[in-house]
């Protein structure tokens, strides 16, 4: 049985949110940016840069993080760097 490179896709779990439609672009998306923040905090343009994602879609995205606790931002000078907070579903292994 063939399988396609969509099917292969693992989204971070903390990338599902409750208060919208998780459809497979903003999954994608927020896993990225979840997958870099796991590693340490990092301001939205670095994030930017890295994930290949346009700035206002890295701003969008860590809107709605911030929205379900997921992630914070340091409430320094600008620019300011996001982190996780510990909140949302974890990784089993």
């Amino acid at each position: 049985m063939p399988t396609s490179e969509k099917a292969d896709i693992v989204f971070h779990p903390k990338a599902y949110l409750a208060s919208i439609r998780n459809v497979r672009r903003g999954l994608d998306s927020r896993s990225k940016i979840l997958r870099i923040l796991e590693t340490k905090g990092t301001t939205a343009r670095l994030l930017s840069k890295r994930t290949k994602l346009n700035y206002s879609v890295v701003l969008h995205h860590l809107n709605l993080l911030t929205l379900e606790k997921i992630v914070m931002r340091r409430k320094e000078k600008k620019p300011y760097i996001w982190k996780l907070t510990g909140a949302g579903q974890q990784r089993l292994i």
